[in-house]
């Protein structure tokens, strides 16, 4: 059973449980999509319900971001813990790594793909990145044909949102694949063109204020966290009422 952060269901999941889902879905080529909202993407999500109703749609719906853990705290529905989409993949690529998987790069500016294969397959022996492809294209179906036949066992998808997920549905049906996840801007860390914030900042759930003096041009959209957690107070008000 989900848990609902207004008008998203989370799977409450450990990491190692959703690592396990995850390949499940690669084991049998089932063309799973993962998607990874944090509350900018809740946020989008009530303005856009096809966003809404795609990621209802996807086989695993993590919570990337400590404000989704907050948000379902408030409700009363606690989720286990935050799973990091980028975690998420780096992760399951080391367990693809154990059994010779492969793995395909699509997203960012052209050539950060190729850099994230190099650096990845560098931390992870035996992972064998079958394919890359920059983010700056313009017809989807040679995007598709090369993906099919390079037929990864995952795909990341890295076109941010919702341009991703909107990609990944669009195409399910066509694409060779065991799981597609819709990451952001992963690949720029991956590539180290990105810096992450140090894991100190990470445990303590302070990623955002990280990138926040790194990017002080973000304000903007981190003015959507404080907006996210008035509503999810909003909606547990309204829950009382009843």
């Amino acid at each position: 059973m989900r848990i609902d952060v207004l008008g998203v269901g989370f799977d409450n999941l450990a990491m190692d449980e959703a690592l396990a889902a995850g390949m499940e879905h690669i084991r049998r080529r089932s063309r799973a999509i993962v998607v990874t909202p944090n509350p900018e993407i809740v946020m989008a999500a009530r303005e856009d319900p096809e966003l809404r109703e795609l990621l209802q749609r996807a086989e695993l719906v993590l919570p990337d971001g400590i404000g989704i853990l907050y948000g379902a705290r408030l409700l009363g529905k606690p989720l286990r813990e935050k799973l990091p989409g980028i975690d998420f993949a780096d992760q399951l690529m080391a367990r693809l790594a154990k059994e010779g998987g492969s793995a395909f790069l699509l997203g960012a500016k052209p050539g950060v793909a190729e850099q994230a294969a190099r650096n990845l397959e560098r931390k992870h022996p035996g992972l064998k990145i079958a394919g890359t492809h920059h983010g700056y294209f313009q017809e989807d179906g040679p995007i598709v044909a090369a993906i099919n036949a390079a037929k990864p066992d995952l795909l990341l998808v890295c076109l941010g949102c919702p341009k991703q997920e909107k990609w990944m549905f669009r195409h399910k049906g066509e694409l060779d694949v065991g799981l597609m996840a819709g990451l952001g801007g992963s690949l720029d860390v991956f590539a180290g063109v990105v810096r992450r914030a140090p894991p100190a900042f990470q445990k303590l759930g302070l990623e955002w204020f990280y990138r926040l003096c790194r990017e002080p041009k973000r304000i903007g959209r981190m003015m959507k966290l404080p907006a996210f957690l008035a509503l999810v107070c909003t909606q547990k008000a309204h829950a009382r009422e009843k």
